[in-house]
């Protein structure tokens, strides 16, 4: 049982030079048994003690993140009237543009210091979830903007989906498990903009301390620093990833899924040094969500008598309903 098994782990924090542990995925999709096996070890241990763990080898081109980067940085550039045309009231920042202001930690009431775009699922193969799924928002001015953003979500997906089948394996499940919950899954591709700061800002940071709603969570490296985690000693750790490298970290779905086993660990951006200021930052996460019809009860071989269920059942799509309302996209 996970559950009884998990006090067996080192519950020493992993830091050295690096603040999060480092893993290679090529070993899990492409290496010996014995490298898979070392390589799911690895995952479950730094998702289990940390919630953070750095990726290389992922699969994920650098031309397309560092294409996608640059249509990101302009459209972010166009004038405020022309982005708020891309500003979709309804759905609830799901797609397309959220402008400065707008969202918040779920324990906050005032505003992060950012703006959005969001791009979603394209689905091809499942008629009745093409209909379920808002279409994209492309934007005129920039024209390669939205396919690009298009193509690096598909490379996010391979990516997480191969991650999720070693965490598969870490939670005893068919290797497999994740497969059919999160094909044509309600996952999102998100371009932040945290423009430079121009005053004293009022009790707020780039964004405020929280924890992702989703399974997982993939980010490629950020245009600045300002991302740390919150260890298990309440210290305040940062992240700074190394070239070419991907940051997972685990999300309440998961979380919850595996009844705190595995660990949605709190994060946040702060702001840079006041001379600083005048920097902007762009940050592209890709968060990896299932299909609204997954059941998100724990999973059984995660619950104890020293570990009793934590949470009520409910589906993904609900638990997501809820939680934008929390954070103040969804009214």
């Amino acid at each position: 049982m996970l559950a009884n098994s998990w006090r067996t782990f080192n519950q020493t924090t992993i830091m050295s030079a690096r603040a999060i542990p480092l893993v290679d995925l090529s070993r899990f999709t492409q290496g010996t048994p014995d490298e898979r096996q070392a390589f799911v070890a690895a995952l479950g241990k730094a998702f289990h003690e940390i919630g953070f763990v750095g990726v290389i080898n992922h699969g994920v081109p650098k031309q397309l993140i560092d294409d996608f980067y640059a249509a990101a940085k302009a459209f972010f550039a166009l004038p405020e009237a022309v982005k708020r045309h891309y500003e979709i009231l309804g759905l609830a920042g799901q797609r397309g543009y959220t402008s400065f202001g707008k969202e918040h930690a779920k324990q906050s009431k005032v505003a992060d210091l950012k703006e959005f775009f969001q791009i979603g699922q394209e689905v091809s193969d499942d008629q009745a979830l093409h209909h379920e799924y808002p279409p994209n928002v492309h934007v005129a001015e920039i024209q390669k903007f939205t396919q690009l953003g298009i193509d690096l979500y598909k490379a996010f997906e391979y990516a997480g989906a191969a991650l999720l089948r070693a965490i598969a394996i870490h939670l005893h499940l068919e290797e497999h498990y994740f497969d059919d919950k999160i094909h044509n899954g309600n996952s999102i591709l998100r371009a932040i903009h945290y423009p430079p700061i121009t005053q004293e800002p009022a009790s707020a940071i780039r964004a405020e301390q929280h924890e992702d709603i989703n399974l997982i969570t993939l980010l490629v490296g950020a245009s600045a620093g300002g991302l740390q985690l919150l260890n298990m000693d309440d210290e305040w750790v940062d992240i700074m990833p190394g070239e070419d490298e991907i940051v997972i970290n685990v999300g309440d779905m998961l979380q919850r899924l595996t009844n705190d086993y595995l660990k949605s660990t709190t994060h946040r951006v702060v702001n840079p040094p006041r001379e600083e200021w005048h920097l902007p930052r762009l940050s592209i996460p890709f968060f990896l969500h299932p299909k609204s019809n997954m059941d998100l009860s724990c999973l059984p071989q995660c619950i104890s008598e020293d570990q009793p269920l934590a949470y009520k059942p409910i589906t993904a799509g609900a638990y997501l309903d809820e939680r934008l309302r929390e954070i103040g996209l969804k009214k």
